[in-house]
């Protein structure tokens, strides 16, 4: 044969060949359909005028994933709300949304008349901000670095808070660069400089220690105030330089008394250890004076804010954050993660506290604080489990003044209830015989908009409706909302509509061990099956991370294209997941590869024995300590699973602990509480020795199925050379192993593209071995 007429040769992608390519090429259409589905993030309510006289109009903050450009693509769409008679309720969408480039957070006025939007630059430039009306831009202020860096919209530091005349506005942002040494071609140059000089090159200086993951390269944040008609940016003096500041809010004005600001404060001593879903660092609420007058202009602007007297409202508790001031100023209510703190647990359960506000503006740091929701420790069956409440709406009140609307985890759903702070009665107003999960946007009037989904169902709107009361109990009506932002394919609907779901009570195997009462109870796992499928689907074994954490009953892309190409789902919610009291959330804290494995092992078993599942074809996936128990599943029932994928997992805690932002976790998560008491900077050889017993790699040697581990290359929270030991390790003892490495991403491998990487290469290794 002529090797001179022979056509080029097809060169693959290193480790595919021919048929694993048409899979990935199969699998990444479908992919791609889910990836596209949008999600709100925000949305708001504001009174408006129509011919039919006073209405609502609605706004939706939507963001979806732009492949291409590998981050979110940003855009708001609004409705206008129309209630008819018999409890009817019409949205008009407005016929396209409009993309905000380059926006990085926006913020209404209190009155809907006036909206605030920042855009941080990439580079080191200014920060612009800008003031909309209804109609057009009214105002454009640009904040240089020599004032302050990078508004901080990371929605947990993020403050950002309009007085109630809307002539000032409240915010946290990096304290401005420090002045660093500099050199030149004769050496050191006296007098430290901020400038770019091209005749010189500014040193490192003092090295500053940051909060870990997610706020690498980020500066301390700090409280600042603009004022809207002037323009003047003033940083907020008198904070002490230890605290790093956040969740800002102003206090109700009184007319010839000085303003407060409220705000939350992280003390740095010891030190900053990681932040980034860690409840368990002690902050509280601190309240600054900010000085007010008017001019013969009468123009507001601000005095000198020099050292001004700052009170720590809650020095009786140790942890306090979320602040919402009612409705008529008479008191503040926060959310409290005292259990996490006082624990050592990154995640426990909430409480939610109450401080009366003092109307003559005379503030003590002996406030007496009052428990609205205490922790709960352990419920009874059907009860309220406590509260888990990953954040407040900006206004969560109803008319009434004292009744506050939150979501929360109720078991495996989130849940929406209703809180009297005054009272401390506890409803749960979305409907208690749905499986599915809710999540509450925003308010209108006594009405909620909301979002409900499924892991089979894509979400849909809901419109609720507070109908009175019967039988001494407030009752709520919902109304399904049409509507363009979770628009899918009709291929995706057809998958999803073949699929159900249902969540599965999961007896403990054996209670003798079991410390407390709230430890021996059943914990819940949510299966996912096929309707059409006569024979049983593979399995894979979903475990979340945390290990605090939790898997809701709500829809999941990721996982809803899982099950759509031939896979059921049994994601377990151990015990130690929130959502199920206080004891069974501390029953995991130092038994942690033995009990959270034993959890997953009996929910295996139990799926397995109703014949839910082929026992022959069963995978397990997990990120962070989802990880961990993945990699600890196949060392400690090595003839269970076919294949396993490990998303920065946790493998080694001997080696963890001295690499993470969070040593911390290494030693309250292998000790229990008693590890908040003997952590230290300095591990001892028995430390060590422990901290490896309680690793997956100490079962390494006993490892068959083959392992797919997906990595971040910048995790500060399990950084990297945890995953690639342990891939090393099993590639030595010959487990066929694939490791794919994300080199700018971090802990929770969001980007996009290394998303939807992830998710393609876990379909095409699974399918490929459980042929």
């Amino acid at each position: 044969m002529d090797s001179s007429k022979a056509g080029p040769v097809k060169e693959l992608p290193v480790g595919l060949d021919e048929d694993t390519e048409e899979e990935y090429a199969s699998q990444s259409k479908l992919l791609q359909e889910f990836t596209s589905i949008s999600t709100i993030d925000k949305a708001w309510v504001f009174k408006s005028e129509s011919i039919a006289g006073l209405g609502s109009q609605a706004m939706f903050s939507i963001s979806q994933p732009n492949l291409l450009a590998n981050k979110k693509r940003k855009y708001m769409l609004s409705s206008s709300i129309s209630k008819g008679s018999n409890n009817k309720v019409s949205f008009q969408w407005s016929p396209f949304p409009v993309e905000m480039t380059g926006v990085s957070t926006t913020v209404p006025s209190p009155s809907g008349s006036k909206l605030l939007v920042i855009r941080n630059s990439e580079n080191e430039s200014s920060t612009q901000l800008e003031i909309w009306s209804s109609s057009q831009l009214e105002k454009q202020f640009q904040i240089p670095q020599s004032t302050h860096g990078l508004v901080y919209a990371d929605g947990w530091f993020e403050g950002i808070s309009w007085n109630s005349d809307e002539s000032l506005i409240a915010y946290v942002a990096e304290e401005p660069s420090p002045c660093k040494p500099s050199y030149d071609c004769r050496g050191y140059k006296k007098g430290a400089t901020k400038d770019k000089e091209c005749t010189s090159w500014k040193g490192q200086g003092d090295w500053e220690e940051e909060w870990g993951e997610c706020y690498a390269g980020k500066r301390q944040p700090a409280l600042f105030v603009i004022n809207i008609d002037s323009g003047k940016v003033h940083a907020v003096k008198g904070v002490e330089k230890s605290l790093s500041v956040g969740q800002v809010v102003w206090a109700p004005s009184v007319e010839g008394i000085d303003q407060y600001l409220v705000f939350v404060g992280w003390s740095a001593n010891p030190r900053k250890l990681g932040i980034k879903y860690c409840y368990n660092r002690p902050c509280a609420l601190y309240a600054v004076k900010v000085p007010l007058y008017k001019s013969e202009a009468a123009e507001s602007d601000l005095k000198s804010l020099e050292e001004l007297t700052v009170v720590n409202l809650t020095q009786s508790i140790s942890s306090a954050f979320f602040p919402r001031f009612s409705l008529d100023g008479n008191f503040l209510v926060f959310l409290s993660a005292k259990a996490s703190v006082d624990s050592g647990a990154h995640l426990a359960t909430d409480s939610l506290h109450r401080i009366d506000w003092p109307t003559d503006g005379k503030l003590s740091s002996s406030t007496k604080i009052i428990d609205v929701i205490p922790v709960v420790n352990s419920a009874g069956d059907g009860q309220f489990p406590g509260l888990y409440c990953s954040s407040f709406l900006s206004k969560p009140w109803l008319s009434d003044g004292c009744t506050m609307v939150l979501s929360s985890c109720w078991h495996s759903c989130q849940v929406i209830l209703s809180v009297n702070v005054l009272s401390g009665e506890v409803l749960r107003i979305s409907p208690a015989d749905s499986g599915s999960s809710w999540n509450v946007l925003t308010l209108d009037e006594d009405n909620a908009i909301a979002v409900c989904s499924s892991p089979v169902d894509v979400p849909q709107i809901k419109y609720g409706c507070l109908m009175g009361k019967a039988n001494n109990r407030t009752g709520w009506h919902w109304l399904n909302v049409s509507s363009p932002i979770f628009k899918c394919s009709e291929k995706v609907m057809s998958l999803l509509s073949n699929h159900q779901f249902g969540i599965l009570q999961i007896p403990v195997e054996d209670v003798s061990d079991c410390l407390t009462k709230g430890a021996a109870k059943s914990f819940e796992a949510i299966f996912v099956s096929s309707k059409v499928n006569d024979a049983p689907d593979p399995l894979i074994v979903v475990l979340h991370g945390g290990p605090h954490d939790i898997s809701l009953s709500s829809f999941s892309k990721s996982l809803a294209f899982l099950s759509s190409i031939g896979f059921s789902l049994l994601i377990v919610n151990y015990r130690g997941s929130r959502g199920f009291g206080e004891e069974a959330l501390q029953s995991l804290p130092g038994k942690v590869g033995s009990q959270d494995v034993n959890d997953v092992l009996t929910a295996i078993d139990h799926v397995v024995e109703k014949g839910l599942v082929n026992p022959s074809k069963i995978t397990a996936v997990g990120i962070s300590h989802g990880g961990f128990l993945t990699t600890h599943l196949i060392g400690q029932a090595p003839e269970k699973f076919v294949a396993a994928a490990a998303l920065n997992p946790v493998c080694n805690l001997s080696s963890m602990v001295g690499i993470t932002d969070i040593p911390d976790w290494c030693y309250v998560t292998a000790y229990g509480t008693n590890g908040k008491t003997i952590f230290t900077e300095a591990p001892t050889a028995e430390h060590l020795t422990h901290f490896y017993s309680k690793s997956p790699i100490s079962h390494i040697s006993k490892v068959k199925a083959p392992t797919l581990f997906l990595l971040g290359a910048q995790d500060l929270r399990v950084p990297v050379s945890n995953g690639l030991q342990y891939a090393r390790a099993l590639e030595e003892r010959g487990v066929e192993t694939k490791v794919i490495l994300f080199p700018n991403e971090i802990h929770a491998i969001k980007m996009p593209q290394f998303d939807f990487e992830s998710f393609l290469n876990i379909g095409v290794w699974f399918k490929k071995h459980c042929k």
